[in-house]
């Protein structure tokens, strides 16, 4: 992952300083995108590529892999590489990156389609073909300068391609279709597959022999250029087949749903299961001799065999579980957990996740510690679990209750409350030895619940309820939301200041105790499943489609972030206004220690202006990054901001106090759409706004 890097120059001293940019991943790593191919040029060096323009090298066979900047948020959904430095990636909307140095650098090729392009095949640097959506096909022979369209002879979407030499090439795709050509796709003749099965994959090794693999287990087998297929079998195994690799006439290996590998070593006479131990499907396998291949699938998951799959080793480091809560006490102690009684804790913000022993199978929904040591969390069917000691053990505590429990929220060691279905609250003021029941007034389904104190709380829940106490939740009162949207998330920052979140963006605000909720606008339509303030003006929202949304303001403004991921995110927890974690989806665990900007490089030069000023970014337009540059005469508070066409804020680029001195800042954009934005410069008396142009 990248590092924001601030250099701080003066005439007898430098120093470089070093912080993690924007989120970053903590688990599954080295990320948790689905990856969707992958490929090996040798054994040690290779590539995979997948959603959210994910792309990973790795040069040591995979023990480490390095991320590298596609400039792209479209999914990636081919790649192919003829050596160490020459590579091309193809992905959804007609996506075509190209690169010449490794991955140092991809550049986006002009395709010609916003057609969905899944699968790609290089034979040298300058010749390759390209397949996608409605039987598109697109060929270069100057290494993507120019792409051509191609007619295929159907309108069928291609999901795979593989040539052999510059002419020589097979596509294989929807409702058992296969093309071929053998005058580098001047004409492309079709062939009888004998399925109308889709074909995802297919694996040439020579002119004549190859193998496609598709839906229900399909594998077709030609020894004939495709002037006949055959169809092998399997065994009884009907599940899908994505990806297929072979090395030689005789050894391939097929993968696909539910970590499914099978094996061959006789041409396809005999397909041999192979375990790797892992639900999730597999996309891509990638073998560079008949023993080293490496296979990429959903949640990031990455696996390695060097032995011809006799054995599979994960490359990635996973805990897939859904988590659905997330506590800390400190920057660097919290605990979350999720679905079957997962429970991980970390002492090193993030660094490490170790799994901890629940003692229950049920999910778990929601936690709460008070420090270091003491925490509860609550879940299914009533469960609630406690510890005293950080988690080293759990103790199962008696609710009473045999019906969910979704949210908790304890003050102080032993004073805490519960809440969940059917309007369910639960309180303790002994640690959980005892949870009394206490009437919300209300049957409607409470989501999540926010104490200040060990007396004033607020609960949220379904078509927009609302309850609050002020006396320990002896009595709760109802308040009106203005909303009939399922309020999912709570956030209190003191007796008057509180935000809730929940079903399609909804955001509403109070300053006065739940007196009054105004609705806040959020900029989004899916769900918001949590919120977390750390004063009255600083709170992160999160939710569907890995959203992040930022306000430093009270949420008079909300302002979207990058998480590099559309896992959901179901909560969120931050212990200062820079330091957080958010939690979700297939085990996802997100970090950030800056607040969620984005990546910024900073440095100040060697002079000392004489007024303020604010230059013209350059370069302008920019892709995906451009340099700004600022002098202040006097040490002043500094806040530059960038911000989009209809005048939102997208980001905070400097809020902080600065010595006099000339700036540069690199700002990267990487995530963002193609526009017109503005940066505006405030430092003491002096403001100064200027546009600049995104284009990608």
């Amino acid at each position: 992952m990248r590092s924001l890097k601030i250099s701080i120059l003066v005439p007898i001293l430098s120093i470089t300083l070093f912080a993690q940019e924007g989120w970053f991943w903590q688990n599954p790593l080295p990320q948790g995108n689905h990856l969707k191919s992958v490929k090996f040029i040798s054994p040690m060096v290779g590539w995979t590529v997948g959603d959210l323009g994910t792309i990973l090298k790795t040069t040591d066979g995979g023990t480490t892999w390095t991320s590298q900047t596609s400039g792209k948020t479209n999914g990636l959904l081919g790649v192919s590489f003829t050596d160490a430095y020459t590579g091309t990636a193809v992905g959804g909307s007609g996506t075509i990156l190209r690169t010449t140095d490794g991955g140092a650098n991809w550049i986006s090729q002009t395709s010609g389609t916003t057609n969905h392009l899944y699968g790609v095949s290089f034979t040298d640097a300058n010749t390759g073909t390209a397949v996608g959506d409605y039987g598109t096909i697109l060929r270069t022979t100057n290494g993507g300068t120019t792409w051509t369209l191609q007619s295929g002879g159907t309108t069928f979407h291609l999901f795979g391609v593989s040539f052999t030499d510059a002419n020589i090439g097979t596509a294989v795709g929807e409702a058992g279709t296969i093309v071929r050509t053998t005058n580098g796709g001047t004409t492309w003749t079709s062939q009888l597959s004998g399925t109308t099965n889709y074909l995802l994959g297919v694996s040439f090794t020579d002119a004549n022999t190859g193998t496609a693999v598709g839906w229900d287990g399909t594998i077709l087998r030609t020894t004939n250029g495709g002037t006949t297929w055959t169809l092998q079998s399997i065994g009884i195994y009907t599940g899908n087949l994505y990806g297929v690799s072979f090395t030689d006439a005789n050894t391939g290996t097929a993968v696909g749903v539910a970590g499914t590998i099978r094996r061959t070593t006789d041409g396809g006479t005999t397909w041999t299961y192979q375990s790797i131990g892992t639900p999730y499907n597999l996309y891509g396998v990638s073998f560079t001799d008949e023993n080293t291949g490496t296979a990429v699938g959903q949640t990031g998951i990455i696996v390695r065999t060097t032995n011809g799959g006799t054995t599979w080793t994960s490359l990635s480091i996973e805990i897939t579980n859904d988590l659905h809560g997330v506590s800390f006490t400190d920057a660097n102690t919290g605990t979350a957990v999720g679905d079957y009684g997962s429970i991980l804790r970390t002492a090193n913000g993030g660094t490490n996740w170790i799994s901890q022993t629940s003692g229950t199978t049920n999910h778990l929904y929601s936690v709460s510690f008070t420090d270091a040591n003491t925490g509860t969390a609550v879940g299914q069917d009533g469960i609630i679990v406690r510890t005293t000691n950080g988690g080293t053990t759990w103790t199962l505590q008696s609710s009473g209750i045999t019906t969910h429990l979704y949210g908790v929220s304890f003050t102080e060691v032993n004073t805490g409350t519960a809440v969940g279905i059917y309007g369910i609250i639960l309180r303790t003021t002994n640690g959980g030895t005892t949870w009394t029941s206490k009437s919300s007034g209300i049957t409607d389904n409470l989501h999540s619940v926010s104490f200040t104190d060990e007396n004033i709380g607020t609960a949220v829940g379904v078509t927009g309820t609302i309850v609050r106490t002020t006396n320990g939740g002896t009595t709760w009162t109802s308040q009106s939301s203005g909303t009939t949207n399922h309020l999912l998330g709570v956030s209190l920052t003191d007796a008057n200041n509180g935000t809730a979140v929940g079903q399609a963006g909804t955001i509403i605000r109070t300053t006065n105790g739940g007196s009054i909720w105004i609705s806040q606008p959020s900029g989004i339509t899916s769900d918001l499943y949590d919120v977390s303030f750390t004063d009255a003006n600083t709170g992160t929202a999160v939710g569907e489609y890995g959203t992040i949304l930022r306000t430093t303001n009270g949420g008079t403004t909300w302002t979207s972030q990058s998480s590099g991921t559309t896992n959901y995110l179901f909560a969120v927890s931050f212990t200062d206004a820079n330091t957080g974690t958010t939690v979700g989806q297939y085990g996802t665990i997100l970090h950030t220690t800056n607040g969620g900007s984005t990546y910024v490089e900073e440095k100040e030069i060697d002079r000392i202006p004489t007024n303020f000023s604010l230059s013209q970014n350059y370069p302008n337009p920019f892709n995906p990054n451009t340099k700004i540059q600022y002098t202040i005469p006097q040490s002043s508070n500094v806040e530059i901001r960038i911000y989009g066409i209809l005048g939102n804020e997208i980001e905070t680029l400097v809020n902080e106090e600065k010595q006099a001195g000339r700036y540069e800042i690199i700002w990267y954009a990487n995530n963002l759409p193609s526009g017109i934005y503005f940066y505006r410069l405030n430092a003491g008396f002096f403001v100064e706004t200027k546009k600049m142009i995104l284009l990608k």
